[in-house]
Formats: C-alpha cells, sequence, structure tokens
C-alpha cells in the first residue's frame, strides 16, 4: 500500500476521531479522496480489504453461540424485515421511474427487485464495529443484531451460489466431516500455542487458510469459512485471549475494506443526488426494524437500539450488486450508486448511534407504547430488591470489587450486567448478581432512587468497559438526585478526567489500580512472612 495512502487514511480518521465521529467515516472519505487523485486500487487493497472482512467474521464466531440464532426474533425478524423492505423499496423505485431521472428509466421489476434485495442488507463490518466501541456485542440489543445480520449473510451466501450458477463441489461433502476432525487438533494447539505471536499466528492460520482457503476449495465463501472456524472454538477457554490479540489487526486491516469502497467509482453531481434520493430508504428501513422487532415481544428499548444498529446499508449489498452488473441484470451506474449510499448511510448512523441512549431518553413515552403486552422473559427489566450497594459490570474489576465490598462491610451487594454468560459465572461462584443494563431507562425508573429508594443504596460502582456507558449512568443518578456515593472506572488517564469532571466521587484508572492492588497484596503478603503488623 502507497506511504500516501496510509498519510490520507491516518489525517482523515485522525480528524474525524477529533470531531466525536467514528474513524472508519475518515476512512471511507478518504478511499473517495484517492479515487479522486487518481489512485488505483490494485490487487493489494483487496487482499487487505478480504482479509478485513474474514478477520471480522472470524472474531465474531469467537463470541457466537448457536442458540442465539434459533431464537424466532433472530430468524423470523431477519426473513420478515427482508420481504417488507424489498416490497418497499420495489414500490419506491417504481414511482421514481416516473420522475425522469436516467437511473430509473430502463430499469425493469427484476433489476428493481435485485437493487431492494442488495439494500435490504445491513452491515455486518458497521454495525460489528459499532457495538465493539460501545462495549454493547454481549447485550441482548448486540446479540440479537449481530445474529440477523449471520441470517442475513446466510442470505447473501444463498444468492451468490444461485447467481454463479454453480453449487459447492463434491469436495463439500466431506466438509462436515473434515471440521469434526480438525476441531480436537485445534484444541490441542489452542492450549498449547501459549500467548503472544504463536497464539496470533494460529489465529491468522485458522481465519484465512482454514477458514478462507479451505471453504473456497470446496466452492464456498471464505468469509462463511472464517465465521465457521471461530464458531468451531468459541467454547474453549483460550478463545478470549485469541480475540483480544486479533482484535488489532483486524482493525487495521478493515481499514483497507473501508478505503476500497471509495475506489468503486467518480463521484458526479447526478450520482450524488440519486445516491441521495436513495440514502432515504432508511426513513423506511430504521423504523421497520422496530416495528418487527417489537412485533415478536422484544422491549421498545432492545428494538429501538437494535434497529439502529441495522440502521444502514452493507457491503454485502454491494458484492450483491457487482454480481448483478457483471450479469447484466442491473446497469453498471447502480453499483457505484449503491457503493455511495452505503457510504453515506456509515456517516449518518455512526454519530446516531453513538447517541443512541439520549435519543431513546427523549422518544422513551413514544416508543413504549408500540411494545406488546407479553414480552420475552430474557427481555426485561429486574428489581433491587434489598441491595445497599450496586456494581455495574461484573467484569473482573467488577467481581473483586464486589468479593471485597461484601467482605469488609457486610452490607447487601448487588451486581449487575448486561452480558448473560458474566451474570451466570458470578452466581456460580456465589455472588449475587442479576441480568441488566445500566444503560437501560426503564431500569432507572423502576428502582426510582429520588423517592421510596432514595435512602437505601448508599454506594455504586460504575465498572462497565465502555466510558459512555458509566456517563450515561452517571447522569441517570444525578436526574434522580441520588445522594449517595457514585465510583467508576476508566481504562486511560483521559476517560478518568472525563468522570471527574462530570461529578463522580472517584474514579480510577483500570490498568494504574490494578498494578496498585497488586502491590498491595504483595507487601501484605511480605509483612506476614516477615511476622510483622500488617499496615
Amino acid at each position: 500500500m502507497d506511504p500516501l495512502w496510509l498519510s490520507i487514511a491516518f489525517l482523515f480518521g485522525f480528524l474525524f476521531k477529533q470531531i466525536g465521529l467514528a474513524p472508519m467515516i475518515g476512512y471511507l472519505i478518504a478511499g473517495f479522496t484517492l479515487h479522486y487523485l487518481g489512485a488505483e486500487a490494485g490487487d493489494t487493497l483487496d487482499v487487505i480489504s478480504n482479509y478485513g472482512i474474514q478477520l471480522l467474521l472470524f472474531t465474531i464466531g469467537l463470541k457466537l453461540k448457536i442458540k442465539p440464532l434459533l431464537r424466532p426474533e433472530v430468524w423470523g425478524g431477519a426473513g420478515l424485515h427482508m420481504i417488507l423492505s424489498i416490497l418497499a423499496i420495489v414500490g419506491g423505485v417504481f414511482l421514481l421511474s416516473f420522475t425522469g431521472l436516467s437511473a430509473f428509466e430502463n430499469l425493469t421489476w427484476k433489476s428493481a427487485a435485485l437493487i431492494a434485495f442488495a439494500m435490504s442488507f445491513s452491515s455486518t463490518v458497521f454495525a460489528v464495529k459499532v457495538l465493539e466501541d460501545k462495549g454493547e456485542t454481549t447485550s441482548l440489543h448486540g446479540k440479537t443484531s449481530i445474529g440477523i445480520l449471520i441470517i442475513q449473510d446466510v442470505f447473501a451466501v444463498i444468492f451468490l451460489a444461485i447467481a454463479a450458477g454453480k453449487v459447492p463441489n463434491i469436495y463439500a461433502i466431506g466438509l462436515p466431516v473434515a471440521l469434526l476432525i480438525l476441531r480436537p487438533i485445534l484444541f490441542y494447539l489452542l492450549k498449547h500455542a501459549g500467548h503472544g505471536e504463536v497464539l496470533v499466528l494460529l489465529g491468522l492460520f485458522m481465519a484465512l487458510i482454514l477458514g478462507g482457503e479451505l471453504f473456497k476449495f470446496v466452492g464456498l465463501k471464505a468469509d462463511l469459512g472464517a465465521l465457521i472456524m471461530g464458531m468451531l472454538i468459541a467454547s474453549h477457554p483460550k478463545a478470549k485471549d485469541m480475540l483480544d490479540d486479533l482484535l488489532l489487526f483486524k482493525d487495521v486491516f478493515l481499514i483497507g475494506f473501508f478505503l476500497s469502497i471509495g475506489f468503486s467509482g467518480f463521484l458526479t453531481w447526478n450520482i450524488m443526488l440519486i445516491s441521495l434520493i436513495i440514502l432515504s430508504a432508511l426513513i423506511v428501513k430504521t423504523p421497520l426494524w422496530f416495528f418487527v422487532l417489537s412485533r415478536f415481544k422484544m422491549r421498545a428499548r432492545t428494538s429501538f437500539l437494535s434497529a439502529l444498529t441495522l440502521s444502514n446499508f452493507s457491503e454485502f449489498g454491494l458484492i450483491v450488486a457487482a454480481v448483478s452488473v457483471a450479469n447484466n441484470w442491473i446497469p453498471k451506474d447502480w453499483l457505484i450508486i449503491l457503493s455511495v449510499v452505503v457510504a453515506l448511510s456509515f456517516i449518518i448512523a455512526a454519530p446516531v448511534n453513538t447517541k443512541s441512549y439520549t435519543y431513546f431518553s427523549r422518544l422513551h413515552d413514544f416508543l413504549n407504547r408500540f411494545e406488546t403486552t407479553k414480552r420475552l422473559n430474557y427481555d426485561k427489566t429486574y428489581d433491587i430488591g434489598e441491595a445497599e450497594i450496586l456494581i455495574f459490570g461484573m467484569g473482573r474489576f467488577g467481581a473483586s470489587a464486589y468479593d471485597e465490598l461484601q467482605r469488609k462491610y457486610g452490607r447487601k451487594v448487588l451486581g449487575l450486567d448486561y452480558d448473560e454468560d458474566k451474570v451466570n459465572k458470578n452466581r456460580k461462584a456465589g455472588r449475587n448478581v442479576i441480568h441488566d443494563d445500566a444503560t437501560d431507562m426503564d431500569f432507572w425508573e423502576k428502582i426510582r432512587l429520588d423517592s421510596d429508594r432514595k435512602d437505601q443504596v448508599k454506594v455504586v460502582l460504575l465498572c462497565m468497559p465502555d466510558i459512555r456507558s458509566n456517563l450515561y449512568a452517571l447522569e441517570r443518578l444525578q436526574r434522580y438526585k441520588f445522594q449517595g456515593l457514585i465510583a467508576a472506572t476508566g481504562r486511560f488517564d483521559d476517560e478518568v478526567e472525563l468522570l471527574k469532571k462530570h461529578g463522580v466521587h472517584s474514579a480510577f484508572n483500570l490498568y494504574a489500580e490494578a498494578g496498585v492492588g497488586f502491590a498491595d497484596h504483595v507487601c501484605r503478603n511480605l509483612c506476614s512472612v516477615d511476622g510483622e503488623k500488617q499496615p
């Protein structure tokens, strides 16, 4: 990749980060800028882009469980939304054919249906990146969104197989058996790979070679192979370590994907105008997600957050469009138009998702009217009971804080987390933990800290991994005039300063405090060995 490319990508990514937007938007604009300056994508960028997508899907697979995909709101929601959105978009394209715009004049019903099908997808790359940045991949709306995206990916694979006029070759018959044989071998490798570069190389080998090349060899998509390979080892204890080590590689490779979108074609005023018109389909697509998911008995909040996560157009839609252009099913200009639409949808959806909690707070009363009478039993808020100390975020730091507070003060401590796996793990360890979310407005309404529980809760610890979640919970506590002690954690010094600026009584740097705690532990043990009085 040319040094100029890296420089422009860095400058645009850095600029957008400084103004509070996702760096990915800067990478998209960098791609269009490079193309305008006469740069050509070339094979290298395509390879980097494809590797980025494969690593993304592999990391998804490392966190994925099959059970969520079997939920009706996932597979049913994905299918119903696709059908309704295709019908709505085909109708819109048909009406636009009367406007005289050249892009719509010669479209057949078949072409319009293919364009609508391409636009019905939501971006896996974008959605997962947004969820990761907010620390919400394991939340209910995060898992629901990812599950829906995977179902959509399956639809894309089926379409591509049909469009190619071929089915997986004869070797695909032996693929399930090969995966069953591979699994214990991979588990052995994981166990003995240790940490560091060997574990990273093993992850790259599994995602790009075993997942990508093996599946291409049997006539299946490399992206699907990477996803399945991740799922194959997701239950191994080392999968979490591999995931952490691969995140940086994945993000770097994905820059290539965002740059590549800008090389789809030159922008003209006519293409921009048509792209803006097509982009208005989000006005239909986003509320339709909320309507569909709420019909499957999901709460208004979960439906709304999932809808915002899915309120974009997809890179898989571009693949569908490219195949359709290659087969002369749709005009060539539509690939450029849809590329611009995808990029613009990212630019709009990124800041909207950043402020998703704020938007829901404003629309709370209106959106709750659309909830069904009966709701999913795993999508509800719980009561805090008689708890006096609340700990939001029951990861390693939250669990350690729980144990220490309960040991020292003997008060009723309650842990809360939106990750069901963490809740179950902490319960098995004997901790009092419930499945709930500090960013859930309904939760704060229910516990009513400013009235009957005003004097009950004495301490609140905000130990969530995402600074925005901690700040939102802090804002809710202040709105309800909570009079107790509020402590919060941040990962970096600037996050600690931000928490202090917003009024927490104590703010701690996770990494620095972990070191202090370790040193304190060592000192106490040394004192015990020397027979001296412990400090």
